[in-house]
């Protein structure tokens, strides 16, 4: 493959997980409709997501717990027992008509991925990244874990080091119980320290090579930089990976309600543009972002920095009429005009906090090597 491929699919128009959910927003049909009327996703780059079979997920998801999302899609309830067992039918994790077929849809995306990306390239699945959800249970509304459903693809394959990154706000606690002492998957995330699911401690190595680094409250881009720059890419490197998979959350930057990091969308971008070139293989994901108009724009922007797109200083009208016709249940209910006029947020650099230097420190005096 030469040009990067997008995956999406109609599944996500329209699917909620409830009004009062945080994923009661639009968030990959927002990205597609950007990218095309930007002119950035042809027909050619596009692929459709497929679902996975339910004996695709037992590569990692126990049978009982697909069983029981079935039925409670199908159903559309579930026993008290189940709720229990599976910790679905709760408020994070609610039933809503799509339980199964939508996150299915997310993980059949992220295997097309890794099977296109057998001789190389780079694939996007904005509705992949679903980082939380475990083998027998869901969790911070993850039904199913797609990034370690694909990283075992590549494993299949005959890959022996892949490259985990994740920034998202929240640990990526569902990827560190799956692959806990495995040394071909370095593990790399950068997540808000004290934030749920309160996993991935400085000093946590998933029993092996995992790297965790907490950023404090407050995080700006120049502190995520000195992360990236310090931590994350020279671990990448060292690695020399045949694959890696970034998770790129759009949670950590300022207006997402679910976290209190205050990135741009830049830092993810940078993030993007610096690892593509580190692997003969690249499979960038989607992950968490709970307010519509950062998200859309934080993953139109992940596409067009794939592509080597530029990316205007004001949108052109059709693209900014698809922002300016979203809604959100919280305040403020009309976003400022940035956040509808452009892609781009401005930088938001300043004093890197001690607590991201502390912690880089630590993870240096730590080994002789990041890896």
């Amino acid at each position: 493959m030469t040009a990067p491929l997008f995956i999406g699919s109609e599944i996500y128009r329209g699917s909620s997980y409830g009004p009062r959910h945080p994923l009661s927003i639009p968030r990959v049909p927002v990205v597609m409709d950007l990218c095309r009327a930007l002119g950035w996703l042809p027909d050619g780059q596009y692929r459709t997501s497929p679902r996975a079979r339910p004996e695709a997920l037992t590569a990692f998801h126990t049978p009982a717990y697909i069983a029981a999302l079935q039925r409670a899609e199908t159903e559309g309830r579930v026993s008290d027992a189940t709720r229990a067992r599976h910790q679905i039918g709760t408020l994070s994790n609610p039933v809503f008509p799509e339980m199964f077929r939508r996150p299915a849809t997310a993980v059949g995306g992220s295997l097309l991925a890794a099977g296109l990306l057998a001789r190389g390239g780079a694939v996007y699945n904005p509705g992949g990244g679903t980082h939380h959800g475990m083998a027998d249970h869901a969790g911070g509304f993850c039904y199913l874990n797609d990034p370690v459903l694909a990283i075992k693809a590549f494993l299949a394959q005959g890959l022996g080091r892949i490259a985990y990154v994740d920034i998202d706000a929240h640990h990526c606690d569902g990827v560190a119980a799956a692959f806990h002492g495995d040394a071909r998957v370095l593990m790399i995330s950068t997540h808000e320290a004290g934030r749920w699911p309160f996993t991935g401690a400085l000093g946590d190595r998933a029993g092996g090579q995992a790297i965790n680094l907490p950023l404090p409250r407050g995080t700006n881009d120049s502190g995520f930089a000195m992360a990236l720059d310090e931590v994350i890419l020279p671990a990448v490197q060292a690695m020399r990976p045949e694959a890696i998979v970034l998770q790129c959350g759009a949670d950590a930057v300022t207006e997402d309600p679910l976290s209190r990091l205050c990135l741009s969308n830049n830092a993810h971008w940078r993030a993007v543009a610096l690892l593509r070139p580190l692997a003969p293989r690249c499979l960038v994901l989607g992950g968490g972002g709970y307010n519509p108009w950062t998200v859309g724009r934080l993953w139109a922007g992940v596409w067009a920095t794939l592509n080597g797109h530029t990316i205007p200083d004001r949108l052109p009208e059709r693209a900014r009429a698809i922002l300016a016709a979203l809604s959100w249940p919280r305040r403020p209910a009309i976003p400022p005009d940035a956040l509808i006029d452009t892609l781009r947020d401005a930088p938001r650099e300043g004093a890197v906090a001690e607590g991201v230097r502390t912690a880089i420190a630590h993870l240096r005096a730590r080994g002789r090597t990041w890896v």
